[in-house]
């Protein structure tokens, strides 16, 4: 018989298994193998889905499973997509019941199902949906949109709202992906918008897409001009090339020529930038402040002109759903949407220098930490290295790898030590404002980066600043200049160009003795400062540029080093990308 769950449609004989490996044919009809089996149930806001039109500011359930009827290059959820065992017991079995008990238990508005597609669970969703909208709840997913017409209809009468994510307009980026065409994705925006559910479209923007993002907007806007599109700015990670990501400053510039074709369009993974505040688009007036809030998240900071649905200062009806929630819920470390993926990205950056080079070893960690709610104490623990070294032996001690994990942590403890010590007595420690992405994104102050500051000898001014933001917060121009920074740091995670950065400092009137001296500094390489005990390579980078008259660190030659000891392997700069888990793209776990 074919699947009729997703377009894929796959035959499967009697007994035997869909594509996705998450269906089976049994008896004459499609079953769900692994039905009721949960990575995550947690709570949730609106704009960390992200949902920006949907009940702002709400607190949603999340609930994710395992596997996608998918199978895309650079997935950001690829731990949860692929790598997760489908036995894990990192996975709890709860029935629809007590999902919605749960839900209603935490004052949740409704229940989204995020991370991983719901066409992997499909029945499972389906019947949770049903059961709360009996409760009183709201449902909703993010979704690739793959839905048959069949399954599209079974799930319309309980769905509130989805977020499709839009690969493309071509059947090429399709095919990549295992499916065979984009065109059941648009049919299926069109068909939702006209049911009533609240639709949301997330795009990628990589290098050289530009045209085709202009042509989803073009294409939303024959549908309806209110159509929320929110434009994600490709990070590369797993495998996929760092010449495909565009500067924030490109995206902006895209972002513009979208918001003449839509009347609201958002730009993700940008922090600092305000093209995910919301502005009427009749008179221009701001109504909602959001700031970044992770890899494709973001959050409702201030509410401006609003008001039972309409803009205060020209009564334009806006193509908001719900009114904003009064109350404000901060999701906290690694908990709430994608941050859940990068921490299990860094166990197994952290692995892979142990010497792990299987799936297997990697997902055990993960399963350890899930299973006893560690990702909290981890998103502690990797902010400072005493810490971080405890964490480092216990992951090391599932996977049997201690000696492996004492040669690290000696080697990491070397480098701390010898800066330290030659710092003995130095007076004059210069004052360091470390950033991510553009001028006013200051990293929050228990970060790692603002520890790695202070060992290099320098004064971490992030640490003058109350930031309750994840990864940090947008600050105002005065707290800037109060600050006058001597040096500048900008992340190596979500970094810029440092010419983009002076003409972002030169645009926002930003003028700090940093600036003035041109003492602002990117890290040569992606991902050195954060993620991986790649960090200890970023550390000397610091001193080397906070103390040039004491520190002459060669940083290739370091990494090099480093990485044909712990990662047995040449280093080439070439290779790299924003990836925690992976000291290279090419870089490949044993799944025997």
């Amino acid at each position: 018989m074919v699947c009729f769950i997703c377009e894929r449609r796959c035959h499967m004989e009697e007994g035997s298994i869909g594509a996705c490996r998450r269906y089976e044919c049994k008896e004459g009809t499609i079953h769900e193998r692994f039905a009721h089996t949960y990575l995550v149930t947690a709570p949730i806001s609106a704009e960390t889905m992200p949902v920006l039109h949907f009940h702002p500011r709400a607190k949603f359930l999340q609930i994710s499973t395992t596997g996608c009827n998918f199978d895309c290059d650079g997935c950001i959820s690829t731990v949860v997509a692929k790598e997760m065992d489908t036995d894990s017991k990192a996975l709890h079995v709860l029935s629809p019941e007590q999902i919605v008990q749960k839900a209603r238990s935490l004052n949740c508005t409704g229940i989204a199902f995020l991370m991983n597609d719901p066409l992997a669970s499909f029945f499972t969703f389906l019947e949770v949906c049903k059961l709360a909208k009996q409760a009183g709840l709201v449902t909703g997913c993010s979704s690739n949109g793959y839905f048959t017409l069949q399954s599209l209809d079974m799930l319309i009468p309980y769905l509130d709202f989805i977020n499709i994510g839009l690969k493309g307009l071509s059947n090429t980026v399709y095919r990549s992906c295992h499916a065979t065409s984009y065109k059941p994705v648009l049919r299926n925006i069109a068909y939702l918008v006209q049911k009533g559910v609240h639709v949301e479209v997330a795009c990628i923007h990589k290098k050289g897409n530009e045209s085709e993002v202009v042509a989803i907007a073009e294409h939303l806007a024959t549908l309806s001009k209110t159509i929320p599109l929110q434009l994600m700015r490709f990070i590369p990670i797993n495998d996929a090339a760092i010449e495909d990501e565009p500067s924030i400053q490109d995206s902006e510039t895209l972002y513009q020529t979208l918001k003449t074709r839509l009347d609201y369009v958002y730009l993700f993974n940008s922090p600092g930038s305000e093209c995910l505040h919301t502005y009427c688009p009749s008179c221009g007036a701001l109504i909602f402040e959001r700031d970044f809030y992770g890899p494709m998240g973001s959050k409702l900071r201030k509410i401006h002109h609003f008001k039972e649905g309409r803009c205060t200062q020209c009564a334009h009806t806006l193509a908001i759903s719900g009114a904003p929630s009064q109350t404000v819920f901060d999701e906290e470390g690694f908990e709430g949407g994608y941050p859940m993926t990068r921490a299990l990205e860094i166990v197994e950056g952290t692995l892979v220098a142990l010497g792990v080079d299987n799936q297997r070893d990697v997902t055990r960690c993960w399963e350890e930490l899930l299973a006893d709610n560690g990702l909290k104490k981890l998103h502690v623990d990797i902010q400072n290295f005493d810490n971080y070294a405890a964490t480092i032996l216990f992951l090391a001690r599932i996977v049997d790898k201690e000696e492996n994990a004492k040669a690290l942590i000696a080697y990491m403890r070397d480098k701390i030590d010898t800066i330290v010590n030659a710092l003995t007595g130095v007076t004059h420690r210069p004052s360091v404002y470390y950033v991510m992405g553009k001028p006013l994104f200051a990293l929050e102050d228990t970060r790692l980066e603002n520890q790695l500051v202070e060992l290099a000898g320098g004064v971490s001014l992030n640490k003058m600043l109350v930031l309750d933001g994840r990864p940090g917060r947008k600050i105002a121009r005065e707290e800037l200049l109060k600050l006058n920074p001597d040096v500048i740091f900008i992340s190596s995670f979500l970094d810029s160009p440092l010419e983009a950065f002076y003409d972002a400092c030169r645009e926002e009137h930003i003028d700090v003795e940093a600036v003035r001296k041109h003492h602002v500094y990117a890290h040569p390489y992606p991902c050195f400062d954060f993620g991986s005990p790649r960090w200890i390579l970023g550390l000397m980078y610091i001193a080397d540029m906070l103390h040039p008259e004491i520190f002459h660190f060669d940083i290739h030659h370091e990494a090099t080093l480093f990485y044909k000891q712990f990662y047995h392997r040449t280093f080439e700069a070439s290779m790299l990308n924003r990836s925690f888990a992976k000291p290279s793209r090419d870089h490949r776990l044993n799944r025997l």
